[in-house]
């Protein structure tokens, strides 16, 4: 079965950014007929906020902010849901090229574009990115600095060689991400900035199963997503038996979090959760003593942080197959099939690196 990479699980594969910085993220899935879910799948957000939505079973690109509704005419929406249609095309068209390339006839296989770019207010500073996936794995990615494609897959190195050869499109790629995008952000943080650099503080839990399980500081209900928690021993930073969950999103749009605190000694030496954020004028401390845990709660953390990843990326995405865990386009390990060279150098062209979104 091949890997689908959520939308919660893709945003994790892009670093998080300082509060001072906005953010664009575009997300494209392919998935091959006879599944359950759309054929195609696009997905817009700024500052991690699912702001528009198309599948190949609609017809028109949807708002998902009352804010870019308020803001947008319907020559937008009409010029908007024109470029899914041709991106849906260009998928399409490209998964079954790259079947074909892995020597692949059947089975369901996905491919997958990431791509947008990120805006620093406060500096100015700015930076873009551009991957392409297929079935779970690196196919080709846009290296920025040295602007050129790069591939980690062998079925992707060719595609990569002509691309590179090719300084027009090279420098497109590269304008595209550091000053057209940009320049798109700059235009949705003007439209939804009330909502966008709202604040909201984090409700602080400890949670445990039983006595000799995990404690788990469990943190909910922030905004925005950016939030440092950390564990003190005595007084002094503690790194060791911790394990630290990833930042998912609420369905209110705010976020949660926990960490883990795996030790024996917990009921006799002193041990607190610190939480900061963005919206805390002081850091919320919560000591590790039988008066702030709840019990019984673990199993039912763990479960609400599901139910979380699984609702919202369902609710924006309608996808239900996926490997929640995958946390970046994971290596199989297993060998490459054989390329057939001349298969693979006519479908090059039609592999385009940037297509706009």
């Amino acid at each position: 079965m091949a890997k689908v990479l959520l939308l919660g699980v893709m945003l994790r594969c892009i670093n998080d950014v300082s509060a001072a910085t906005h953010s664009l993220k575009y997300f494209f899935t392919g998935v091959t007929a006879g599944t359950d879910l759309p054929e195609f799948t696009a997905v817009s957000l700024v500052d991690d906020e699912p702001f528009e939505y198309y599948d190949s079973n609609m017809t028109s690109v949807i708002p998902k902010t009352e804010w870019l509704e308020k803001s947008v005419d319907q020559q937008y929406w009409d010029e908007r849901t024109q470029r899914a249609h041709d991106v849906q095309q260009f998928f399409k068209a490209n998964i079954e090229k790259l079947m074909r390339r892995f020597n692949q006839t059947q089975g369901v296989h996905v491919f997958q574009r990431m791509s947008g770019c990120e805006w620093d207010d406060e500096t100015g500073i700015r930076d873009g990115f551009n991957h392409y996936g297929y079935d779970g794995e690196d196919f080709l990615f846009f290296d920025m600095k040295n602007t050129r494609w790069i591939s980690p897959s062998l079925q992707g190195v060719s595609t990569a060689h002509i691309w590179n050869n090719n300084p027009v499109r090279l420098e497109y790629s590269k304008n595209y991400l550091t000053q057209e995008c940009i320049e798109s952000l700059k235009m949705y943080v003007s439209y939804g900035r009330s909502t966008l650099e709202r604040t909201v503080s984090p409700e602080v839990s400890l949670l445990q199963k039983d006595p000799s399980s995990p404690v788990v500081c469990h943190v909910t209900g922030f905004f925005p997503r950016n939030i440092t928690v950390t564990w003190q021993k005595k007084g002094e930073d503690h790194y060791d038996d911790v394990e630290w969950g990833e930042t998912v999103p609420n369905e209110d749009g705010t976020f949660q979090t926990t960490s883990h605190l795996t030790v024996k000694d917990w009921q006799t030496e002193d041990y607190t959760c610190i939480v900061e954020h963005k919206s805390l004028e002081e850091e919320i401390v919560k000591r590790v003593i039988e008066g702030e845990i709840r019990r019984n709660q673990d199993i039912e953390t763990r479960g609400l942080l599901m139910a979380d990843i699984i609702g919202c990326v369902v609710g924006v995405l309608l996808l239900a197959l996926a490997v929640v865990e995958v946390m970046v386009w994971k290596k199989r390990g297993a060998g490459y099939g054989k390329t057939n060279t001349s298969d693979t150098e006519s479908e090059n062209s039609e592999l385009k690196p940037a297509v706009k979104a």
